[in-house]
């Protein structure tokens, strides 16, 4: 391995909206020295935050990465959304990060976002490190924040500090582990004093102390057996310890401070370099190669044949920007790749170093590195670039469904073209932005994950692209599924001018529990040797395909099973297109035999309001067939947590500021889907 690759850190701030990660990405960038003024959201500063929208709103909106140099390593690190709308970014991000810091608000501890980003994290096996932001604040509580870490986690978190002062008297801090008191003075708190714990700290720092050496006693024999000698344990012992329970995702060590105040934040970043890993102490990341389709592990070797995986795109007219992160070999401007996904070949005409909206072209790179490639052709997001000589592809990226749409029409007809190329160019960037077209209307559509998903690409295309356009009312992204299991059977014969073709299928279908798999496609044949793989494969691409393609109402099918049991073929008259056409044949005698029930999508809501306000919020709740499942006191506000559809939430936002007085919040995110009630149904549909 490559000593460079030991001094890497790849990681990820996530968190949920408005807990401080911009604040606090900003800070390691003004500690670093890499930026001369500490950005700030009110003011539309921030250096991470720099598209206009993002600003004017002061959150973060799309991913932003920056290579940090600290204390001899370097930090690549993405700054991801907190906003649920925005979940594809932080998702891509966690595929390409070996470590995260976790934000959390000292007041509001553990949200809806913050819970969602951490089990993100957990899917891909990303050590993490917590940070316990904002203890300024009125309210404000560590304690509080870390039994809420352990309760919803897992009774993982391992506070590694101690704040000193409460709330607005909150000025310094203890470091539980080096059994130091740590202070901050100067400009901006860029100074770092560490002295010796004062007397009148002595009695709780020896209790937290000790609290952590026994937490991590309970996995560490040999900090197990000093404690119960008696003995000193040295800071060389326990940070290496913690460390490796980190990287073992067996504790999450918890820091804390104030990036408004900027308090904390140079001891975070040691603890980044101190306690999660590098590119080469991660598991190496699995591809296929695809000469031999054989599972193969890519060690982050500079020496070894190139592979590295496209994980965002910032689209443009001119020339697309590529970030790639690298796991093996070494990549130098001109090298020419290949994109396993299209089999085409590809030459970067620069490698650049990445600094939120700047950039530093560099000669070569090697593994464990994120860069930004310019002048590829015909590559997406989750796209693998690999030597051509040694062709694998990494898993590609998931990303979920959209959930709402909207029309969109250019205002004057001279712009449909650059209306259709902007939609294209957003949707490239944007995995979980989709476009369409009406089939009734045909009116374009632009599908996203939420209101405010939509409204600021449409923004976008108004201030940036300088397009007038015409849009409607949002709408719900309705689904269907099946009433009852059923089995279809097809003979598909047809003479195509002087040609027969034919094929025979039997297929199940059947409804799927709700919450599980949207769909499953399968085969059981009994004989699947004596069928050409083509032809399987044709079948069950047709299966999902016309699953997707929709029910009664043209709305795609979920929560519905589809097993092909039966493939007759006839050697010299089955093609791929009988057998393609036999089985969406089949799918539409099932819809036909046991119809379909029209699904609406439902939306985990999460409301923070003040306790003289939580009955309004009930109150205009109610009515939009929302189930309140929990209140609970955060701090001096109640947390309201419950389930509501979609179609009730529209103008949400712009009602909570009233029935608060401008003092409340809340969150969304997608949680399954529910059979619309019947009257609802007729009144979109008319008789069912």
């Amino acid at each position: 391995m490559s000593s460079g690759t030991r001094l890497i850190r790849n990681i990820g701030i996530i968190a949920h909206i408005d807990a401080g990660k911009t604040t606090t990405t900003e800070g390691i960038l003004f500690f670093s020295g890499l930026t001369h003024r500490y950005g700030n959201i009110d003011e539309g500063s921030t250096t991470m935050d720099f598209l206009p929208e993002e600003r004017a709103r002061g959150i973060t909106i799309r991913a932003a990465a920056a290579t940090i140099p600290w204390k001899d390593h370097f930090i690549h690190l993405i700054d991801t959304p907190g906003h649920i709308d925005f979940t594809a970014e932080v998702e891509r991000s966690l595929r390409v990060i070996d470590g995260a810091v976790v934000i959390f608000g000292g007041v509001e501890g553990v949200e809806a976002q913050s819970e969602k980003v951490w089990r993100q994290a957990d899917h891909y096996h990303v050590p993490k490190i917590a940070f316990v932001n904002k203890l300024d604040r009125i309210g404000a509580s560590f304690a509080r924040v870390v039994e809420d870490i352990n309760t919803t986690f897992g009774n993982c978190a391992v506070p590694v500090q101690e704040p000193i002062g409460v709330e607005d008297g909150f000025h310094a801090i203890l470091d539980l582990v080096t059994s130091e008191l740590i202070t901050f003075s100067g400009d901006e708190n860029r100074e770092v004093h560490r002295g010796p714990v004062p007397a009148e700290h002595a009695a709780v720092f020896a209790a937290r102390r000790e609290h952590m050496i026994e937490r991590l006693a309970d996995h560490s024999e040999e900090i197990a057996v000093l404690y119960l000698d008696g003995a000193d344990i040295p800071v060389d012992l326990l940070r290496r310890e913690i460390r490796a329970l980190t990287l073992r995702r067996m504790v999450v060590p918890v820091f804390l401070g104030s990036g408004k105040r900027r308090l904390g934040i140079q001891p975070l970043a040691d603890g980044v370099i101190d306690y999660l890993p590098s590119p080469d102490e991660v598991d190496q990341v699995k591809a296929q190669d695809l000469r031999t389709a054989d599972t193969v592990a890519i060690a982050p070797d500079p020496k070894a044949p190139f592979a590295g995986l496209i994980f965002k795109v910032n689209a443009s007219a001119s020339s697309d920007l590529f970030y790639v992160r690298t796991y093996a070999g070494t990549l130098h401007a001109g090298d020419t790749l290949l994109n396993s996904r299209s089999g085409e070949r590809v030459r970067p005409k620069q490698l650049l170093r990445i600094y939120a909206k700047n950039t530093e072209m560099v000669e070569a790179v090697g593994p464990g590195d994120i860069v930004g490639l310019i002048g590829l052709r015909d590559c997406g997001i989750g796209d693998t670039l690999c030597d051509p000589r040694h062709r694998v592809a990494f898993e590609s990226i998931a990303f979920p469904d959209p959930v709402i749409s909207i029309a969109i029409e250019p205002k004057y007809s001279k712009d449909k073209d650059r209306l259709d190329e902007v939609l294209g160019l957003l949707c490239r960037e944007d995995q979980t932005l989709s476009r369409s077209q009406d089939e009734d209307t045909g009116q374009r559509l632009l599908s996203g994950m939420g209101e405010l998903h939509l409204e600021i690409n449409l923004k976008r295309i108004a201030d940036e692209f300088g397009l007038d356009t015409r849009t409607g009312e949002p709408r719900v992204a309705y689904r269907e599924t099946f009433t009852a299991a059923t089995s279809e059977h097809v003979v598909f014969s047809r003479v195509l001018g002087e040609t027969e073709i034919f094929a025979e299928v039997r297929v199940a279908f059947k409804p799927l529990p709700r919450g599980e798999e949207l769909f499953r496609v399968s085969n059981s044949l009994k004989q699947r040797n004596l069928v050409p793989k083509a032809l399987i494969a044709a079948a069950e691409k047709a299966l999902a395909d016309g699953l997707r393609t929709g029910g009664n109402h043209g709305y795609p099918l979920i929560y519905a099973g589809a097993e092909l049991t039966a493939l007759e073929i006839q050697p010299d008259k089955t093609t791929e297109g009988a057998v393609v056409g036999a089985v969406l044949e089949a799918v539409d005698q099932a819809i036909a035999h046991v119809g379909t029930v029209v699904l609406e999508p439902l939306m985990r809501l999460e409301v923070m309001a003040p306790e003289d306000c939580v009955g309004d919020v009930s109150v205009y709740l109610q009515p939009r067939r929302a189930i309140i499942h929990a209140m609970a006191s955060i701090g001096p506000v109640k947390r309201i947590s419950c389930q509501v559809p979609l179609a009730e939430m529209f103008g949400f936002g712009k009602a909570l500021p009233k029935l608060t007085g401008g003092r409340g919040a809340f969150s969304m995110e997608p949680c399954g889907y529910q059979e619309l009630p019947a009257a609802t149904a007729r009144q979109l549909f008319g008789s069912l």
